[in-house]
């Protein structure tokens, strides 16, 4: 199969306005992404989809860069518009906010599309504040590996252990965080993004859910992995402490 990984990237954001250019230790955020994804064994190509010319100039030599339609409500719509118009079986929807994501998380998503339609990942929960955070996206998955549901709540709901503290509760029950990381053959993705938002997709602000309430099957792999995003301008300064502890490590 030929794989591709696309990074959605537009310059407008409500917290951090810019962020795809902003300096990470002397490169552009999306740089930094772009480079970390083409550590990936699976993916054939790198692309950033956008609307944006700067986006555009800042990486056009480092990958390959497709401009798309500013009308676009999300990433998914974007990458779609992308992966329809160049010769690929399936892409791999990265964020372009994480600067040190893990290619073999990559490479593990990608490789799933070998049996399934649509796939992702996620890790244990393993602190109370992720637990509580609804930021923080929580799956539950059948014995196969597929993801039953998506929420901003913490599911499931431990019935017996609801009055024991979180740290109990995180020893009774495996829980855990979703990572932003999508894989989709082609055809399921050009399904997904014809479909009308669903109840569920539009209570929980989740795009998953529109897949699962159409009966599409989402693969969920489970790996080792913090992901370390950059959602506001002060995350700048603690990704750059990592590379630098990591430099200096080495």
């Amino acid at each position: 199969m030929k794989i591709v990984g696309i990074i959605p990237a537009r310059y407008a954001s409500s917290r951090f306005p810019g962020k795809p250019l902003a300096p990470i230790a002397g490169k552009p955020l999306i740089q930094r992404v772009v480079e970390q994804c083409q550590l990936a064994s699976t993916l054939s190509e790198m692309i950033v989809a956008t609307d944006d010319q700067r986006i555009f100039d800042a990486v056009r030599d480092h990958c390959r860069v497709e401009m798309t339609d500013s009308r676009h409500p999300n990433g998914t719509d974007r990458i779609a518009e992308v992966a329809a118009r160049i010769p690929c079986d399936g892409a791999v929807n990265i964020q372009g906010d994480e600067p040190m994501i893990d290619p073999l998380v990559i490479d593990t998503v990608a490789q799933g599309l070998s049996k399934a339609g649509m796939t992702t990942a996620a890790t244990p929960i393993s602190t109370s504040e992720d637990y509580a955070d609804p930021n923080v996206t929580k799956v539950v998955v059948s014995h196969s590996g597929h993801a039953l549901l998506f929420s901003r709540r913490t599911i499931p709901y431990l019935r017996e252990a609801a009055r024991e503290s979180v740290d109990h509760q995180l020893r009774q029950f495996p829980f855990l965080k979703h990572l932003g990381i999508y894989g989709y053959r082609c055809e399921t993705l050009q399904r997904l993004v014809n479909l009308p938002v669903s109840p569920l997709e539009k209570a929980e602000c989740l795009e998953q859910l529109r897949a699962l309430e159409n009966d599409i099957a989402i693969q969920v792999f489970q790996v080792n992995y913090e992901s370390i995003g950059v959602d506001i301008p002060e995350d700048v300064a603690k990704v750059e402490s990592i590379l630098n502890y990591q430099r200096s490590s080495v």
